[in-house]
């Protein structure tokens, strides 16, 4: 009875929009914070300090997960199943990010977005933009 009422309010689109926009905001900001506490500087605050560097690479990291969040409701029918989804795309762009470093041994990643090297930022940006996409194209 219960799953009949939720179905009945869910079967809104309004309601079903509002529901999967507040899922998707409170696991970006828990996403970020993820984020946060792999990177060895504190995002905001450099953000704030104006370290367009942490900027572009933060707006990747948000662009990524939003954009695998939209692949996930596009292509999954309930919003635990889209969450699940998303999660799981979200683990694939940190695993790109630890790769990303690894695979870069000439420079520290973090420590020269740190130091605000805007080229490092911008190609940080991108792979997570990209990669958005190769995962978001599988999270069906």
């Amino acid at each position: 009875m219960w799953n009949e009422e939720v179905d009945l309010i869910m079967g809104n689109p309004f309601v079903e929009t509002l529901a999967f926009f507040s899922v998707a905001v409170l696991a970006l900001v828990v996403f970020l914070a993820v984020f946060e506490l792999v990177t060895k500087y504190k995002d905001w605050d450099e953000i704030k300090k104006g370290n367009l560097a942490v900027g572009m690479a933060t707006s990747g990291k948000i662009f990524g997960i939003c954009n695998i969040f939209r692949f996930a409701i596009l292509n999954n029918d309930s919003l635990l199943l889209s969450l699940t989804w998303a999660a799981y795309g979200f683990v694939l762009l940190l695993a790109a990010y630890f790769i990303f470093e690894f695979l870069t041994p000439y420079f520290k990643i973090d420590e020269q977005i740190q130091q605000d090297n805007r080229a490092v930022g911008l190609l940080s940006m991108m792979i997570s933009v990209s990669l958005s996409y190769v995962i978001g194209a599988s999270v069906t």
